[in-house]
């Protein structure tokens, strides 16, 4: 029964009898753990705030082979986020974005890359609503590039041509984008080239500077717009069972 050490995100914790708590962890070494915390729930107990949701924390933790649950020893926070998730905006948000990781992340799949994307998002210094729906689009569109379910918007899906920066373009059902030439048949969500544009920056520049980039109110349709349709795909992949189309990146 090998002891893990691990950097991890606090995600979610649930009541386990009348001590203990489940705690689910996005750990940098060893992807979406669950584990228990036994006596968590005592006002005496070792654990203190560090179970808080979207905590970075260090954690230590047994392992046997026929268990899913480790067991966790110790929890150490390395930066609370209990001021900012007390805020019901910011809570609302960051919980959609824990539900999206343990739906789209098999348990204990590591993913070193993915990591440091949701810990650049919830470490970002946001201070606005604008701001934090633009970390949204931020942290969906890296969650579906990294699993492979991003479509190419360089180049139009069907005959291949590259879609120039002032072309309005539009999405089959899938999400993929026509040029419109192409798009001339289709009924799918108009693209703008402002809605492009966010969609490249966002591949580009770290959470935080998207955010602060893309919140001034002249992006602010562009982002929701973008919001869509990536919620769109989020649906697909989640409800349909789809097989991946990785794209590269």
């Amino acid at each position: 029964m090998p002891l893990v050490q691990t950097e991890s995100i606090v995600l979610r914790t649930y009541s386990l009898a009348e001590a203990d708590r489940i705690v689910v962890l996005f750990t940098r070494g060893h992807g979406i753990v669950r584990g228990v915390a036994k006596g968590a729930k005592r006002l005496n107990s070792k654990f203190g705030g560090s179970l808080e949701p979207f905590s970075l924390v260090n954690v230590e933790y047994f392992q046997k082979e026929d268990r899913e649950l480790v067991s966790i020893r110790s929890i150490e926070i390395e930066r609370s986020l209990f001021d900012v998730a007390a805020e019901p905006a910011f809570l609302s948000v960051f919980s959609e974005m824990a539900d999206l990781l343990m739906a789209f992340v098999p348990p204990q799949d590591p993913n070193e890359t993915l990591f440091r994307m949701v810990k650049a998002c919830v470490t970002a210094n946001i201070t606005s609503e604008r701001e934090l729906n633009a970390l949204k689009v931020y942290f969906e569109l890296w969650l579906l590039r990294l699993g492979g379910f991003l479509p190419d918007w360089s180049t139009c899906f069907r005959c291949g041509r590259k879609v120039e920066p002032t072309e309005t373009a539009r999405t089959d059902s899938d999400q993929h984008l026509l040029c419109s030439t192409c798009a001339r048949s289709h009924s799918g969500t108009a693209v703008s080239p402002n809605v492009r544009e966010q969609f490249l920056l966002a591949r580009s520049v770290s959470p935080e500077e998207y955010a602060k980039r893309t919140s001034a109110s002249d992006n602010e349709m562009a982002v929701k717009e973008l919001a869509e349709i990536l919620g769109k795909i989020i649906q697909n992949v989640i409800g349909g069972g789809r097989e991946r189309r990785v794209t590269g990146f």
